[in-house]
C-alpha cells in the first residue's frame, strides 16, 4: 500500500491554499468537480508523487460539515491509500466487519470505509483503472486532474507519514493493522505501520476530541526556508513544524 493522499478540511479553502503554497510551495493541480457529490468543494496540490487535497463543505447536510463542529474547526479529514486491487482489498476488509460509506468503479476504484471503524478517519482503499504499474512515482491519479505533474515544486517532495490520534493508540493501531493487512511496528513515537511507502503513526490525544488526523511529515529541500516563510506569513512554527488547518506539519529535510 502507498499512502499517496491526505485530504483536510477547512470552513474557508482560499487562505488555507494560500498558506499551503506561501509556507511549503504547494500549487492547485485540479479542483475536482467529482466532490460536488460529497456536498464539497476542494483544491488538489501534489507533494511530490504524493497529494494534499483540502475540502470546504458547501452544504449544511456535508458529513464534512458535521466533522468541521466536531473537531472543533480546520482539521485533518481522510487518508487515501493506494493499492493495486482495491476490489480485493474491499472484500477482505468488509469481512473483517468494517462499513462502507461509498464505493465507485470506474477510473478509479475506491471504497470509503466508515470513519467509526478507523478510529474517527474517514479512510479510503484505492486502485486506478488500466495502469501498468501502480507503484512508478509518476503513475496516473484521477483525482488530481490530467496535468498534476506540472504543478510540483523543488520545496516540497513528498509525504512521508501521517500522525492518528486516539485514546488507545496501541489497540486502534493494532485495528488498522489487521484491517489493513499491514506490518505493526513500534517506532519512537508509539506504534506505526510502515507501508510500502508511507509510514501512519498513532499518539495519545493532543486535543479534546481525540481522534483524527493531527500530524503530516513532509520532506522538504530546506525545512528552515519554509519555517522562515512562514514565521513571514504569521504561521505558527513549533519546533521543526507549522501548524496550518489544526494540523501540525514535520519538515523533514529531503
Amino acid at each position: 500500500m502507498w499512502l499517496r493522499q491526505v485530504a483536510l478540511v477547512v470552513h474557508d479553502l482560499k487562505p488555507v491554499v494560500e498558506q499551503l503554497g506561501n509556507v511549503l510551495g504547494l500549487k492547485v493541480a485540479f479542483n475536482d468537480p467529482a466532490v460536488g457529490m460529497f456536498g464539497l468543494v476542494n483544491a488538489v496540490m501534489p507533494v511530490g508523487d504524493e497529494f494534499l487535497e483540502v475540502v470546504q463543505p458547501v452544504k449544511d447536510d456535508a458529513s464534512a460539515s458535521r466533522y468541521l463542529h466536531r473537531r472543533g474547526g480546520d482539521a485533518g479529514y481522510m487518508v487515501i491509500l493506494q493499492t493495486g486491487d482495491a476490489l480485493a482489498e474491499r472484500k477482505r476488509i468488509l469481512g473483517l466487519g468494517a462499513r462502507k460509506i461509498a464505493e465507485h468503479e470506474g477510473a478509479s476504484v475506491f471504497t470509503h470505509f466508515h470513519p467509526g471503524d478507523f478510529g474517527g478517519v474517514l479512510t479510503s482503499v484505492d486502485s486506478v483503472t488500466g495502469v501498468e504499474n501502480w507503484f512508478d512515482h509518476d503513475s496516473d491519479w484521477p483525482y488530481a486532474g490530467r496535468d498534476w505533474r506540472k504543478a510540483r515544486n523543488d520545496i516540497s517532495t513528498g509525504i512521508l507519514a501521517v500522525t492518528i490520534q486516539g485514546r488507545a493508540p496501541e489497540a486502534l493501531a493494532a485495528r488498522w493493522a489487521q484491517l489493513l493487512d499491514q506490518p505493526l511496528r513500534e517506532g519512537a513515537r508509539g506504534p506505526e505501520i510502515a507501508l510500502r511507502r508511507g509510514v501512519i503513526r498513532f499518539v495519545e490525544p493532543v486535543d479534546a476530541d481525540g481522534t483524527g488526523v493531527v500530524g503530516i511529515d513532509i520532506a522538504v529541500a530546506d525545512p528552515q526556508a519554509c519555517l522562515e516563510r512562514a514565521r513571514t506569513v504569521g504561521v505558527l512554527v513549533e519546533g521543526n513544524a507549522v501548524r496550518i488547518c489544526g494540523t501540525s506539519f514535520e519538515l523533514v529535510r529531503a
